[in-house]
């Protein structure tokens, strides 16, 4: 078999959070800032702090998510400050509604930083609040369901995810109705479980619902439609139908053209992934260009240095590297190995698999002293993070013990 890194797409992703904050959240982090030192000056006990707090995180917030950062640790950094403000001032209130909202936010930024255990506390507390505040079935409880959920998909604890996705999707579909806009979201969120798991008869079904709700509830042409398209088109990729993923793959990508612009962050996540299903079928000509667009949009709408510019860096490097252009492959490997340590941090399973994959490069130009180092650093970190049984962990440990083994020979490693 050879050498595929692990899909870094539902890692880096954010599940959906819900606002129950009834103010429109501002665009400019500056103009919160300002209102909040000033209040803080004339009224530091003014009860529109904690609301201002949670405003300015919200707004720091969607600019990582939108791509609209300009420095991407140092927003991070803001956001979770504002949030632990936030927090901080809605712990004595009567309603704790808010601070669940503030306990679910500043868990998504936990995750983002391979902060789990943090951040699994945090998911815990809000959806207790929820519960006793609203009631077992309420919406935000569904929302609350799947943050913990992806949360322990990402540590590879699918047993303890899937009744969560389970009851959130049960949730919705009877408060929302079986035909709402967030019942396709839970639908898609377990489907993406039971594909991470190679369930993929189980998936199959849950992602056509989706897509057939997107477009009755939203339309053909909806960038949620283009969502579901998109993840029906992955299940058929990895299955091996190809034929079947490239018409949905393509349709994805026109609408996400049509809709977002010709340079949004997820036309470079379509452009991305039909490269990859092209690459699958060999068709190497095509899917360069595709990468290096993909590539180049990430590069410009988000930043050298945001994390997914660090994946088109790895998916090319990849593309390279299976031609045989390694003197190409390497320094991409290298930047966005770099990228993962300054922007998500040394410790995060991003920047293992960062590692994982120059070691392999190494390993496959006979360059094992360089190789060694960074596939034990890559595994401790999955042990550290992930634990010892995540699949991770254990596909890393046996390219551990096959390369310290020199198992393989150069350009047949499987």
């Amino acid at each position: 078999m050879a050498w595929q890194p692990p899909d870094l797409q539902r890692w880096l992703t954010q599940p959906q959070t819900e606002s129950t904050e009834t103010a429109e959240t501002l665009a400019d982090p500056a103009a919160i800032e300002q209102q909040i030192a000033t209040l803080q000056a004339d009224y530091p006990n003014s009860p529109l702090l904690e609301s201002l707090y949670q405003s300015l995180g919200e707004t720091y917030f969607n600019r990582l998510q939108q791509g609209k950062a300009i420095d991407y640790p140092q927003e991070t950094a803001k956001a979770i400050a504002a949030f632990q403000a936030a927090i901080s001032r809605r712990e004595p209130l009567p309603d704790l509604t808010p601070l669940a909202n503030s306990l679910n936010y500043l868990g998504l930024l936990y995750k983002s930083q391979g902060r789990y255990a943090e951040a699994e506390s945090l998911y815990m507390r809000s959806l207790q609040i929820y519960e006793q505040q609203l009631g077992e079935d309420h919406p935000y409880v569904a929302t609350s369901l799947n943050n913990l959920a992806g949360l322990y998909e990402l540590q590879g604890r699918y047993a303890e995810a899937e009744p969560l996705y389970v009851r959130a999707l049960q949730i919705s579909e009877q408060q929302l109705g079986a035909d709402h806009p967030d019942t396709a979201a839970s639908l898609n969120n377990l489907a993406g479980l039971y594909k991470s798991q190679g369930l993929t008869t189980e998936a199959e079904p849950l992602y056509v619902r989706a897509l057939q709700i997107s477009e009755q509830e939203l339309g053909a042409d909806h960038p949620a439609t283009a969502t579901s398209l998109n993840n029906l088109a992955e299940l058929y990729r990895v299955q091996g139908r190809t034929t079947e993923a490239e018409p949905l793959y393509v349709r994805a990508l026109q609408i996400r053209e049509q809709q977002l612009g010709a340079d949004h962050p997820d036309v470079a996540q379509s452009l991305n992934n039909l490269a990859l299903l092209y690459q699958s079928q060999g068709r190497y000509a095509e899917t360069e260009p595709l990468f290096v667009r993909s590539l180049q949009i990430r590069e410009q709408q988000l930043g050298a240095d945001h994390p997914n510019t660090a994946n088109g860096l790895n998916n090319l490097a990849l593309l390279y590297e299976s031609q045989g252009r390694y003197a190409e492959a390497e320094p991409l490997y290298v930047r966005a190995l770099q990228i993962r340590e300054q922007e998500l941090g040394a410790d995060h399973p991003a920047t293992a698999i960062s590692l994982w994959s120059l070691a392999a490069l190494y390993y496959n130009m006979s360059r094992i002293a360089e190789a060694k180092p960074l596939i034990t650093r890559a595994v401790a970190i999955f042990e550290r993070t992930l634990g010892e049984q995540h699949p991770h962990t254990h596909s890393a440990r046996e390219w551990w013990r096959r390369i310290h083994n020199g198992e393989w020979g150069v350009g047949s490693r499987e």
